[in-house]
C-alpha cells in the first residue's frame, strides 16, 4: 500500500483538490483547475477496481456503473476522503478529495462534502479537460449515491483475503483474442458474477502493497492524445505502437525509439477504443482497418490498425494542419498549369510514403482557389480536409459514403463534376472508370504506386487483357496530361524530408510513343525533351544537391543512373545519351571508299558488257 499511500498524501498539499485515476491513465492531481500526473505508469481497469476495493470500497465495485458511486473513508495521517466512481463499458474512472474537517468530524450528517467546483464528477473532464466542463449533477442523481465512512490504516499490512466464495465479486480486465465491436464495448455489458480464476501480475502488486500499473507499460505518455502530440512536436511523418515494442517515430525516414516497450494490454486499450465502430467487424474478419481520426487541435491522422503475432499494432499517419502548396512541397510551379485543362488525366506516382497524397492536395488547392469547377474527391480515408473556397467540393469516403472507388466514380458522371479526383488508382476497374471519364469531358486526377513516369504508363496498360490494351493506348495517347513521379529524401541536416520530382507532361511525341507501343523510349525522350517542360528525377536531385537541400549520398540511394549523376556533379562530363540516342557510328574512312565502290562497281560492269573482266 506503499504507493497507494504515497498518492494519496498529495491530498495534503494545499494547492491540489483532488486525486484521479482512470483506465489507460497516469494517476494524477489536479493543481489550479490541471492534472499532473504523479506516477509515470498507467493504470488498468483491474488495477483501479483493485485500488477502489482497497479504499472500502469492495461492494460498491460490483455495482459500478455509468451512474457515479461515492463513500467516504478515513486514512490515518491524511483525513477523511470522499471517493466518487464511475464506469461506461471497460473504462473506469475515480477521484478522491479531502473533505472538510467539520464535515470528517461530524456523525450521520456529514454526508456528501461541500460542492466544490472539484468535487462535480464528471467521467470525460479527466480523460479531456477541454471537454470536461458540464452542468453539476442533479439532485436526483445525487440521491442514487451511496454513502458510507470507514476508517482504514495504509500504513498497516492488508487484512487476510476472504475465501474466494465470500468474497464481492470483482469484474476483470483482461486481454482478449477477438475483440468485440466498438458498440458493444461502448455499452455497459452485464460483468460475469465470479472474477476470473487468475488475476494479472500488477493487479496482485497492488494488494501486495506494489505498483499499481504492469511495468511493462511504463511509458512517458501513455495517452494516445499525448503520444500524438509528442510526434507532432518531434517533427514526425508517422507514429507506429506495436505490441512489445516502444513507440516508435518516423523522422525524417528513420524511425526512433521513444520510451519503454509497451505491454500488449495498454496497446489494445490504446487502439481498440479508437476504431470507428462500423469497422470493427472489419478488424475482427480480416484483421486490420483504416480510418481517418480527428482530435480537434491535434489535427488529423491517417490510421491503420492491424492484428499481428505478439497482438495490435497501429499506425498514425500525421497530416498537416494546414493545406500545402506546391512552392512549400519545393515542386516546380509547371505542375500547377496542368489544372488549365478542362479534360484528361493527371497521374501523381511514387513509391508510398513519398507525398504522393500530399502532392495531389495541392494541386486540388489550386483548383479550389482560381477555378469555380466542382470537384468531387474519392479517398480511402479522406486525408485532407478543404475549406469553402471559389470551387465547389465534395468529399467522399469509401466505406462510409460510398461502397467503393469504382461505383462512386460511376455515380460521380451524374453528379455534373468538372473534375474527378481519385484517391488511388488501385484495380482495373477504378482505372477503366477514370480513363471513360477523362475521355468524357471530365479532368481525372489520381495516384499510383509506381516507380517512375515511364512505368506508370506500362502500369496504365498492364492492368487491362490483351484484346484491349491498344484501346487504352489510343485513349492515354489523347488524354494523358501530366505524370508526376516524386521521391522524399532526408534534408542536409536530417531533420526534414524535401522532395525531387519526375515531371512527364503530355505531348505529340509522347502520344506518338504511347499509341505506336514505344513506350521503352519514353526516357529517350526526356532527355531531350526539356523543350516541352520535361524534367527529369536525376536532374531534379542534382538542382537540390546544388541547392545544398540534401546531400549527394542521399540524392545516389534514389537516382535512376547514380554513376552519371555523381559524374555530373563532380563535374567531369555532362548527363550520358541513353543507348537509343546515341547516332550509329560510322563505317571506317567512310569518306574515301565510298567513290572507290562506286568506281570499282562501274568498271565491272563494263568489263561484263565487252567479255573482259574490270580492273
Amino acid at each position: 500500500m506503499n504507493a497507494l499511500r504515497s498518492w494519496l498524501s498529495q491530498l495534503n498539499r494545499p494547492e491540489v483538490t483532488e486525486f484521479a485515476v482512470a483506465t489507460g491513465r497516469m494517476p494524477s492531481v489536479k493543481v489550479s483547475g490541471a492534472f499532473q500526473a504523479v506516477d509515470p505508469g498507467a493504470l488498468s481497469t483491474e488495477d483501479i477496481l483493485m485500488l477502489l476495493s482497497a479504499l472500502g470500497g469492495g461492494r460498491h465495485v460490483e455495482a459500478l456503473g455509468a451512474k457515479p458511486s461515492q463513500w467516504h473513508i478515513r486514512i490515518e495521517g491524511i483525513g477523511a476522503i470522499s471517493v466518487v466512481a464511475a464506469r461506461q463499458g471497460d473504462l473506469v474512472h475515480a477521484r478522491m478529495t479531502r473533505m472538510q474537517s467539520s464535515a470528517a468530524s461530524g456523525t450521520a450528517a456529514a454526508a456528501a462534502p461541500p460542492a466544490r467546483p472539484s468535487q462535480q464528477f464528471s467521467m470525460r473532464e479527466h480523460l479531456a479537460p477541454e471537454e470536461g466542463q458540464r452542468p453539476p449533477p442533479r439532485e436526483a442523481d445525487a440521491k442514487r449515491t451511496s454513502s458510507s465512512e470507514v476508517a482504514l490504516d495504509l500504513r498497516s499490512p492488508p487484512p487476510p483475503a476472504e475465501p474466494r466464495a465470500n468474497r464481492p465479486s470483482v469484474a476483470r480486465f483482461e486481454a482478449r483474442a477477438d475483440d468485440a465491436p466498438a458498440a458493444e464495448r461502448a455499452a455497459p455489458a452485464a460483468r460475469p458474477s465470479s472474477p476470473s480464476p487468475e488475476p494479472r501480475a500488477a493487479a496482485r502488486a497492488v494488494a501486495a502493497g506494489g505498483r499499481a500499473r504492469p511495468s511493462s507499460a511504463e511509458v512517458p505518455s501513455t495517452a494516445l492524445d499525448g503520444l500524438l502530440a509528442m510526434a507532432r512536436d518531434q517533427g514526425a511523418s508517422d507514429l507506429h505502437l506495436v505490441a512489445g515494442r516502444p513507440p516508435l517515430l518516423r523522422v525524417a525516414g528513420e524511425l526512433m525509439p521513444h520510451g519503454e516497450p509497451l505491454d500488449p494490454a495498454a496497446v489494445e486499450s490504446l487502439l481498440l477504443p479508437r476504431v470507428p465502430a462500423r469497422l470493427s467487424p472489419v478488424l475482427e474478419a480480416e484483421g486490420s482497418c483504416d480510418f481517418a481520426l480527428e482530435l480537434g487541435a491535434l489535427g488529423r491522422f491517417r490510421v491503420n490498425i492491424s492484428r499481428h503475432r505478439q497482438g495490435y499494432k497501429g499506425s498514425f499517419r500525421l497530416i498537416a494542419r494546414s493545406i500545402p502548396t506546391l512552392a512549400s512541397l519545393g515542386l516546380p510551379d509547371a505542375i500547377g498549369l496542368a489544372t488549365r485543362h478542362h479534360q484528361g488525366l493527371i497521374v501523381i506516382t511514387g513509391p508510398t510514403g513519398h507525398g504522393k497524397t500530399t502532392t495531389l492536395t495541392a494541386i486540388i488547392d489550386i483548383l479550389n482557389r482560381e477555378t469555380s469547377h466542382h470537384i468531387i474527391t474519392v479517398e480511402d480515408p479522406v486525408e485532407f480536409v478543404h475549406a469553402r473556397g471559389k470551387a465547389m467540393i465534395s468529399q467522399r469516403e469509401v466505406g462510409t459514403h460510398t461502397r467503393s472507388f469504382e461505383n462512386a466514380l460511376k455515380a460521380s458522371l451524374r453528379e455534373d463534376p468538372d473534375v474527378i479526383v481519385v484517391g488511388e488508382l488501385r484495380d482495373t476497374a477504378t482505372v477503366r472508370m477514370a480513363l471513360a471519364a477523362s475521355e468524357t469531358g471530365h479532368l481525372v486526377l489520381g495516384t499510383m504506386n509506381t516507380p517512375s513516369a515511364a512505368k506508370t504508363i506500362d502500369r496504365l496498360i498492364d492492368l487491362f487483357p490483351p484484346g484491349d490494351q491498344q484501346q487504352v493506348r489510343v485513349t492515354l495517347a489523347g488524354g494523358l496530361r501530366l505524370i508526376v513521379s516524386q521521391r522524399l529524401l532526408p534534408s542536409e541536416g536530417g531533420k526534414r524530408m524535401v522532395a525531387a520530382a519526375e515531371v512527364l507532361p503530355g505531348s505529340v511525341p509522347l502520344w506518338n510513343l504511347i499509341r505506336d507501343s514505344k513506350t521503352f523510349q519514353i526516357p529517350s525522350l526526356q532527355q531531350r525533351g526539356k523543350g516541352l517542360g520535361i524534367i527529369r528525377l536525376d536532374d531534379s536531385l542534382a538542382e537540390l544537391v546544388r541547392a545544398g537541400k540534401t546531400t549527394l549520398e542521399a540524392a545516389l540511394k534514389v537516382a535512376e543512373a547514380p554513376e552519371e549523376l555523381e559524374a555530373v556533379l563532380a563535374g567531369r562530363r555532362q548527363p550520358m545519351l541513353t543507348p537509343d540516342r546515341r547516332p550509329p557510328a560510322p563505317p571506317p574512312d567512310a569518306s574515301k571508299s565510298a567513290p572507290v565502290e562506286a568506281g570499282k562497281g562501274l568498271f565491272e560492269r563494263a568489263g561484263a558488257l565487252f567479255g573482259k573482266k574490270g580492273a
